[in-house]
Protein backbone atom coordinates (compact mmCIF):
# COMPACT_ATOMS: atom_id res chain seq x y z
CA UNK A 1 0.00 0.00 0.00
CA UNK A 2 1.30 3.43 -0.89
CA UNK A 3 0.91 6.55 1.23
CA UNK A 4 -0.56 9.82 0.00
CA UNK A 5 1.38 11.80 2.60
CA UNK A 6 2.07 15.26 1.20
CA UNK A 7 -0.05 14.59 -1.91
CA UNK A 8 -3.20 16.34 -3.07
CA UNK A 9 -6.50 15.11 -1.67
CA UNK A 10 -10.14 15.66 -2.58
CA UNK A 11 -10.73 17.10 0.90
CA UNK A 12 -7.91 19.61 0.41
CA UNK A 13 -9.61 20.65 -2.83
CA UNK A 14 -12.71 21.46 -0.82
CA UNK A 15 -14.87 18.38 -1.35
CA UNK A 16 -15.93 16.50 1.80
CA UNK A 17 -17.17 13.02 0.87
CA UNK A 18 -17.90 12.11 4.50
CA UNK A 19 -20.12 15.18 4.89
CA UNK A 20 -22.01 14.12 1.76
CA UNK A 21 -22.59 10.67 3.20
CA UNK A 22 -23.90 12.17 6.43
CA UNK A 23 -26.24 14.42 4.46
CA UNK A 24 -27.71 11.35 2.75
CA UNK A 25 -28.32 9.70 6.11
CA UNK A 26 -30.04 12.79 7.48
CA UNK A 27 -32.32 13.22 4.45
CA UNK A 28 -33.57 9.62 4.43
CA UNK A 29 -36.20 10.30 7.10
CA UNK A 30 -37.71 13.03 4.96
CA UNK A 31 -37.63 11.15 1.66
CA UNK A 32 -39.73 8.40 3.28
CA UNK A 33 -42.53 10.93 3.66
CA UNK A 34 -42.68 11.44 -0.13
CA UNK A 35 -43.55 7.94 -1.25
CA UNK A 36 -45.98 6.16 -3.53
CA UNK A 37 -46.72 2.43 -3.75
CA UNK A 38 -45.18 2.31 -7.24
CA UNK A 39 -41.72 3.27 -5.95
CA UNK A 40 -39.27 0.36 -6.10
CA UNK A 41 -36.25 0.24 -3.80
CA UNK A 42 -34.98 3.06 -1.63
CA UNK A 43 -32.60 5.96 -1.52
CA UNK A 44 -28.98 5.37 -2.44
CA UNK A 45 -29.14 3.66 -5.83
CA UNK A 46 -27.76 5.10 -9.04
CA UNK A 47 -31.30 5.61 -10.38
CA UNK A 48 -34.76 5.89 -8.89
CA UNK A 49 -37.18 3.12 -9.89
CA UNK A 50 -40.91 3.46 -10.48
CA UNK A 51 -43.22 0.56 -11.32
CA UNK A 52 -44.99 1.49 -14.56
CA UNK A 53 -47.29 -1.55 -14.62
CA UNK A 54 -50.09 0.70 -13.34
CA UNK A 55 -50.11 2.29 -16.79
CA UNK A 56 -51.87 -0.84 -18.06
CA UNK A 57 -55.16 0.66 -16.98
CA UNK A 58 -54.65 3.51 -19.45
CA UNK A 59 -55.79 3.23 -23.05
CA UNK A 60 -52.99 5.50 -24.25
CA UNK A 61 -50.87 6.88 -21.41
CA UNK A 62 -48.88 10.01 -22.21
CA UNK A 63 -45.88 10.79 -20.01
CA UNK A 64 -45.36 14.47 -19.19
CA UNK A 65 -42.08 15.88 -17.93
CA UNK A 66 -41.05 19.25 -16.53
CA UNK A 67 -37.97 20.75 -14.93
CA UNK A 68 -37.38 24.00 -13.07
CA UNK A 69 -35.59 25.75 -10.24
CA UNK A 70 -36.55 28.52 -7.84
CA UNK A 71 -34.37 31.35 -9.14
CA UNK A 72 -32.79 33.89 -6.85
CA UNK A 73 -35.19 33.09 -4.02
CA UNK A 74 -32.40 30.81 -2.79
CA UNK A 75 -30.34 33.93 -2.01
CA UNK A 76 -32.97 34.95 0.54
CA UNK A 77 -33.06 31.49 2.08
CA UNK A 78 -29.30 31.64 2.47
CA UNK A 79 -29.36 35.16 3.89
CA UNK A 80 -31.99 34.16 6.47
CA UNK A 81 -30.37 30.77 7.15
CA UNK A 82 -33.79 29.16 6.66
CA UNK A 83 -33.69 26.25 4.25
CA UNK A 84 -36.75 24.09 4.96
CA UNK A 85 -39.18 25.83 2.58
CA UNK A 86 -37.17 26.39 -0.60
CA UNK A 87 -37.72 22.76 -1.58
CA UNK A 88 -41.47 23.29 -1.28
CA UNK A 89 -41.07 26.06 -3.86
CA UNK A 90 -39.15 23.74 -6.15
CA UNK A 91 -41.88 21.12 -6.13
CA UNK A 92 -44.57 23.71 -6.82
CA UNK A 93 -42.72 25.07 -9.82
CA UNK A 94 -42.39 21.59 -11.35
CA UNK A 95 -45.61 19.72 -10.53
CA UNK A 96 -47.88 22.65 -11.35
CA UNK A 97 -46.37 22.75 -14.83
CA UNK A 98 -47.16 19.04 -15.18
CA UNK A 99 -50.77 19.32 -14.10
CA UNK A 100 -51.50 22.07 -16.64
CA UNK A 101 -51.92 19.40 -19.32
CA UNK A 102 -53.99 17.24 -16.96
CA UNK A 103 -51.09 14.99 -15.94
CA UNK A 104 -50.95 13.44 -12.48
CA UNK A 105 -47.46 14.04 -11.03
CA UNK A 106 -45.88 10.67 -10.28
CA UNK A 107 -42.32 11.31 -9.15
CA UNK A 108 -39.57 13.89 -8.88
CA UNK A 109 -35.80 13.94 -8.70
CA UNK A 110 -33.77 16.85 -7.37
CA UNK A 111 -30.33 18.37 -7.85
CA UNK A 112 -28.73 20.39 -5.05
CA UNK A 113 -25.48 22.19 -5.85
CA UNK A 114 -23.60 23.61 -2.86
CA UNK A 115 -20.35 25.42 -2.25
CA UNK A 116 -19.80 23.34 0.87
CA UNK A 117 -21.79 20.37 2.11
CA UNK A 118 -23.32 21.17 5.47
CA UNK A 119 -25.30 17.97 6.15
CA UNK A 120 -27.94 19.60 8.31
CA UNK A 121 -28.57 22.32 5.72
CA UNK A 122 -28.85 19.84 2.86
CA UNK A 123 -31.25 17.76 4.93
CA UNK A 124 -33.43 20.80 5.54
CA UNK A 125 -33.58 21.52 1.81
CA UNK A 126 -34.59 17.92 1.13
CA UNK A 127 -37.15 18.12 3.94
CA UNK A 128 -38.89 20.91 2.04
CA UNK A 129 -38.78 18.96 -1.21
CA UNK A 130 -40.22 15.87 0.43
CA UNK A 131 -43.00 17.80 2.15
CA UNK A 132 -43.83 19.49 -1.15
CA UNK A 133 -43.97 16.12 -2.91
CA UNK A 134 -46.34 14.82 -0.23
CA UNK A 135 -48.62 17.81 -0.83
CA UNK A 136 -48.48 17.18 -4.58
CA UNK A 137 -49.18 13.45 -4.28
CA UNK A 138 -45.92 12.46 -5.98
CA UNK A 139 -42.86 10.56 -4.86
CA UNK A 140 -39.30 11.78 -4.42
CA UNK A 141 -37.35 8.87 -5.90
CA UNK A 142 -33.84 10.23 -6.25
CA UNK A 143 -31.51 13.16 -6.45
CA UNK A 144 -27.98 14.43 -6.42
CA UNK A 145 -26.00 16.66 -4.09
CA UNK A 146 -22.91 18.16 -5.69
CA UNK A 147 -20.21 20.10 -3.89
CA UNK A 148 -18.61 22.81 -6.04
CA UNK A 149 -16.00 24.71 -4.02
CA UNK A 150 -14.58 27.66 -5.88
CA UNK A 151 -17.69 27.92 -8.05
CA UNK A 152 -20.00 28.70 -5.12
CA UNK A 153 -19.23 30.24 -1.77
CA UNK A 154 -19.43 28.02 1.35
CA UNK A 155 -22.95 29.23 2.16
CA UNK A 156 -24.24 29.40 -1.42
CA UNK A 157 -26.33 26.78 -3.16
CA UNK A 158 -28.86 26.27 -5.92
CA UNK A 159 -31.62 23.73 -6.39
CA UNK A 160 -33.32 22.27 -9.44
CA UNK A 161 -35.73 19.43 -10.01
CA UNK A 162 -37.43 17.36 -12.67
CA UNK A 163 -40.79 15.65 -12.50
CA UNK A 164 -42.73 13.09 -14.48
CA UNK A 165 -46.48 12.66 -14.72
CA UNK A 166 -49.02 10.71 -16.73
CA UNK A 167 -52.27 11.61 -18.46
CA UNK A 168 -54.69 9.64 -20.61
CA UNK A 169 -54.36 10.86 -24.19
CA UNK A 170 -58.04 11.68 -24.59
CA UNK A 171 -57.98 13.62 -21.30
CA UNK A 172 -55.13 15.89 -22.40
CA UNK A 173 -55.91 19.54 -21.61
CA UNK A 174 -54.78 22.57 -23.56
CA UNK A 175 -55.46 25.13 -26.23
CA UNK A 176 -57.19 22.61 -28.51
CA UNK A 177 -60.13 22.47 -26.09
CA UNK A 178 -60.57 26.20 -25.49
CA UNK A 179 -63.60 27.83 -27.13
CA UNK A 180 -65.14 31.29 -27.36
CA UNK A 181 -67.55 31.71 -24.47
CA UNK A 182 -65.35 29.83 -22.00
CA UNK A 183 -64.88 31.34 -18.55
CA UNK A 184 -61.52 32.07 -16.92
CA UNK A 185 -61.29 31.28 -13.20
CA UNK A 186 -58.42 32.50 -11.03
CA UNK A 187 -56.90 30.59 -8.12
CA UNK A 188 -55.21 32.77 -5.51
CA UNK A 189 -51.45 32.66 -5.06
CA UNK A 190 -49.85 32.34 -1.64
CA UNK A 191 -47.59 35.30 -2.47
CA UNK A 192 -44.78 35.93 -4.92
CA UNK A 193 -44.24 32.19 -5.40
CA UNK A 194 -40.80 31.78 -7.04
CA UNK A 195 -40.69 34.33 -9.82
CA UNK A 196 -39.48 37.88 -10.12
CA UNK A 197 -37.15 37.79 -7.12
CA UNK A 198 -34.39 39.58 -8.98
CA UNK A 199 -36.78 42.50 -9.39
CA UNK A 200 -38.12 42.30 -5.84
CA UNK A 201 -34.64 42.13 -4.33
CA UNK A 202 -33.50 45.03 -6.51
CA UNK A 203 -36.42 47.23 -5.45
CA UNK A 204 -36.73 46.42 -1.75
CA UNK A 205 -33.21 45.40 -0.71
CA UNK A 206 -30.96 47.36 -3.06
CA UNK A 207 -32.87 50.51 -3.96
CA UNK A 208 -34.90 50.97 -0.77
CA UNK A 209 -32.26 49.47 1.52
CA UNK A 210 -34.77 47.43 3.51
CA UNK A 211 -33.44 44.68 5.77
CA UNK A 212 -34.92 41.20 5.81
CA UNK A 213 -35.72 41.52 9.53
CA UNK A 214 -37.69 44.74 8.94
CA UNK A 215 -41.22 44.51 10.33
CA UNK A 216 -43.68 45.51 7.60
CA UNK A 217 -47.08 46.48 8.94
CA UNK A 218 -48.90 45.61 5.71
CA UNK A 219 -47.48 42.08 5.82
CA UNK A 220 -48.03 41.48 9.51
CA UNK A 221 -44.54 39.96 9.68
CA UNK A 222 -40.97 40.64 8.64
CA UNK A 223 -39.95 41.30 5.06
CA UNK A 224 -37.91 38.11 5.00
CA UNK A 225 -40.80 36.00 6.24
CA UNK A 226 -43.05 37.43 3.54
CA UNK A 227 -40.51 36.86 0.78
CA UNK A 228 -39.90 33.24 1.83
CA UNK A 229 -43.62 32.36 1.82
CA UNK A 230 -43.70 28.99 0.00
CA UNK A 231 -45.21 28.59 -3.44
CA UNK A 232 -48.73 27.20 -3.39
CA UNK A 233 -48.98 23.72 -4.88
CA UNK A 234 -52.15 23.28 -6.96
CA UNK A 235 -51.65 19.87 -8.53
CA UNK A 236 -54.15 17.92 -6.39
CA UNK A 237 -56.65 20.78 -6.63
CA UNK A 238 -56.45 20.79 -10.42
CA UNK A 239 -56.75 17.02 -10.61
CA UNK A 240 -59.82 17.18 -8.37
CA UNK A 241 -61.37 19.71 -10.76
CA UNK A 242 -60.64 17.51 -13.78
CA UNK A 243 -62.36 14.58 -12.06
CA UNK A 244 -65.36 16.65 -10.99
CA UNK A 245 -66.27 18.49 -14.20
CA UNK A 246 -65.24 19.50 -17.70
CA UNK A 247 -62.03 21.51 -17.84
CA UNK A 248 -60.56 22.89 -21.05
CA UNK A 249 -57.20 24.24 -19.91
CA UNK A 250 -55.07 25.28 -16.98
CA UNK A 251 -52.31 27.89 -16.92
CA UNK A 252 -49.58 28.01 -14.28
CA UNK A 253 -48.71 31.66 -13.68
CA UNK A 254 -44.94 31.90 -13.41
CA UNK A 255 -42.28 34.08 -15.07
CA UNK A 256 -43.84 36.43 -17.59
CA UNK A 257 -46.95 37.12 -15.54
CA UNK A 258 -50.64 36.32 -15.83
CA UNK A 259 -51.47 37.39 -19.38
CA UNK A 260 -48.35 35.92 -21.00
CA UNK A 261 -48.77 32.53 -19.36
CA UNK A 262 -52.48 32.30 -20.10
CA UNK A 263 -51.74 33.20 -23.74
CA UNK A 264 -49.87 29.88 -24.03
CA UNK A 265 -53.18 27.96 -23.86
CA UNK A 266 -55.30 30.31 -25.98
CA UNK A 267 -55.69 29.15 -29.60
CA UNK A 268 -55.29 31.36 -32.63
CA UNK A 269 -58.29 33.56 -33.27
CA UNK A 270 -59.37 33.79 -29.63
CA UNK A 271 -58.63 36.31 -26.90
CA UNK A 272 -58.76 36.09 -23.10
CA UNK A 273 -60.17 39.21 -21.41
CA UNK A 274 -58.99 39.43 -17.82
CA UNK A 275 -60.62 41.93 -15.48
CA UNK A 276 -58.30 43.52 -12.91
CA UNK A 277 -61.39 44.77 -11.08
CA UNK A 278 -62.21 41.26 -9.87
CA UNK A 279 -59.47 41.19 -7.22
CA UNK A 280 -57.08 43.26 -5.15
CA UNK A 281 -53.41 42.21 -5.35
CA UNK A 282 -51.88 41.20 -2.04
CA UNK A 283 -49.89 43.79 -0.03
CA UNK A 284 -46.52 42.45 -1.20
CA UNK A 285 -47.33 43.32 -4.82
CA UNK A 286 -48.59 46.74 -3.85
CA UNK A 287 -45.46 47.37 -1.80
CA UNK A 288 -43.11 46.42 -4.63
CA UNK A 289 -45.05 48.62 -7.05
CA UNK A 290 -45.12 51.59 -4.69
CA UNK A 291 -41.53 51.43 -3.47
CA UNK A 292 -40.23 50.79 -6.97
CA UNK A 293 -42.51 53.41 -8.56
CA UNK A 294 -43.32 50.78 -11.14
CA UNK A 295 -45.51 50.95 -14.20
CA UNK A 296 -48.33 48.41 -14.54
CA UNK A 297 -46.86 46.77 -17.63
CA UNK A 298 -43.51 46.16 -15.96
CA UNK A 299 -44.78 44.61 -12.75
CA UNK A 300 -47.53 42.59 -14.44
CA UNK A 301 -45.11 40.97 -16.87
CA UNK A 302 -42.85 39.96 -13.98
CA UNK A 303 -45.01 39.01 -10.98
CA UNK A 304 -48.14 36.89 -10.66
CA UNK A 305 -50.06 39.72 -8.91
CA UNK A 306 -51.80 37.19 -6.65
CA UNK A 307 -53.01 34.68 -9.24
CA UNK A 308 -51.00 31.46 -9.23
CA UNK A 309 -53.12 29.16 -11.39
CA UNK A 310 -55.91 29.72 -13.90
CA UNK A 311 -58.60 27.36 -15.16
CA UNK A 312 -60.40 27.83 -18.47
CA UNK A 313 -63.78 26.08 -18.36
CA UNK A 314 -67.12 26.00 -20.17
CA UNK A 315 -69.87 28.06 -18.51
CA UNK A 316 -71.59 24.86 -17.36
CA UNK A 317 -68.58 23.99 -15.17
CA UNK A 318 -68.21 27.29 -13.32
CA UNK A 319 -70.35 26.49 -10.29
CA UNK A 320 -68.73 23.09 -9.78
CA UNK A 321 -65.22 24.51 -10.10
CA UNK A 322 -65.85 27.26 -7.57
CA UNK A 323 -67.52 24.82 -5.17
CA UNK A 324 -64.71 22.25 -5.37
CA UNK A 325 -62.04 24.89 -4.84
CA UNK A 326 -63.91 26.37 -1.88
CA UNK A 327 -64.16 22.92 -0.32
CA UNK A 328 -60.42 22.48 -0.81
CA UNK A 329 -59.60 25.82 0.78
CA UNK A 330 -58.45 27.54 -2.42
CA UNK A 331 -59.69 31.09 -2.92
CA UNK A 332 -61.04 31.41 -6.46
CA UNK A 333 -63.07 33.87 -8.51
CA UNK A 334 -64.33 34.67 -12.00
CA UNK A 335 -61.44 36.44 -13.71
CA UNK A 336 -62.59 36.88 -17.29
CA UNK A 337 -63.76 35.17 -20.45
CA UNK A 338 -62.69 33.96 -23.87
CA UNK A 339 -63.92 35.86 -26.93
CA UNK A 340 -63.26 35.93 -30.64
CA UNK A 341 -60.16 37.98 -31.30
CA UNK A 342 -60.93 41.32 -32.95
CA UNK A 343 -59.01 44.39 -34.03
CA UNK A 344 -57.77 46.23 -30.96
CA UNK A 345 -57.23 43.10 -28.87
CA UNK A 346 -53.73 42.98 -27.44
CA UNK A 347 -52.50 39.49 -28.30
CA UNK A 348 -54.01 36.25 -27.01
CA UNK A 349 -54.64 37.56 -23.49
CA UNK A 350 -54.74 40.95 -21.83
CA UNK A 351 -55.69 42.67 -18.57
CA UNK A 352 -58.40 45.32 -18.58
CA UNK A 353 -59.79 47.92 -16.16
CA UNK A 354 -58.25 48.86 -12.78
CA UNK A 355 -57.52 46.76 -9.72
CA UNK A 356 -60.00 46.97 -6.90
CA UNK A 357 -58.49 49.15 -4.16
CA UNK A 358 -55.05 49.40 -5.73
CA UNK A 359 -53.81 52.24 -7.92
CA UNK A 360 -51.15 51.28 -10.44
CA UNK A 361 -49.84 53.63 -13.11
Amino acid sequence: MTSNEGGATYAAAGVDIEAGDRAVELMKQWVKKADRPEVVGGLGGFAGLFDASAFKRYERPLLATATDGVGTKVALASAMDKHDTIGHDLVGMVVDDLVVCGAEPLFMTDYICVGKVVPERVAQIVKGIAEGCALAGCALIGGETAEHPGLLGPDEYDVAGAGTGVVEADALLGAERVRAGDVVIAMAASGLHSNGYSLVRHVLLNQAGWKLDRQVEEFGRTLGEELLEPTRIYSLDCLALARATEIHAFSHVTGGGLAANLARVIPAGLHARLDRGTWTPMPVFQTVARVGNMQALEIEKTLNMGVGMVAVVPPSSVDVVLSVLEDRGVEAWLLGDIVERADGHDGAAALYNAYEGFDLA
